[in-house]
Parts: C-alpha cells; structure tokens; sequence
C-alpha cells in the first residue's frame, strides 16, 4: 500500500494539493465511506523522482498522521521507507 492517512487526519487539503501524482482524495472520495482523506496505492509513487520524501507528509500539519503502509508490488518504494504504520515523518 505505499503511504496511509491515518484517522488523526483533519481535512485541511494541504496533502492533496501536493501530491505530484494525484494519488489523494477529500473524504467525499473516499471509497471506504471513512471521513478522512484516502491516498490510492496503485497510483502512490511515494514521490520517487520527485521529492526526497512523500511531499503529503512534509505538508501535513498533523504529527504522525501519514504512517507508511504495505509497499505495493511494481510500485516505486522511498529509500527512507521504514516499517509499516511508522509515520513518514518523526
């Protein structure tokens, strides 16, 4: 699964405004019908070849509300990836 949005998230848009890829939905999008912002992992590149790490989670106001998830087979993978449900950024 590449990047998960945990339910810590506040809706304010700042990580879909980021995403290179489009990857992000609102929670009006989200297909498990959860208030919280969904991020696609067949589309999530983590941002390899475009940031050092996952530009949602540096634009996030919320600590520890973007953890790393399952990595997804064929998909790129960030060299700083740690274990699943480790926040992107301590």
């Amino acid at each position: 699964m590449s990047v998960i949005i945990t339910d810590t998230c506040i809706n304010c848009a700042a990580c879909i405004d980021e995403c290179p890829v489009q990857a992000i939905v609102d929670e009006d999008d989200n297909p498990t019908g959860e208030e919280i912002y969904y991020v696609y992992a067949d589309k999530c590149v983590e941002c390899v070849t475009y940031h050092d790490v996952p530009a949602c989670a540096e634009a996030c106001p919320t600590e520890g509300c973007i953890v790393w998830g399952e990595p997804t087979e064929g998909m790129p993978h960030s060299e700083t990836r740690q274990s699943s449900g480790t926040p992107v950024i301590d």
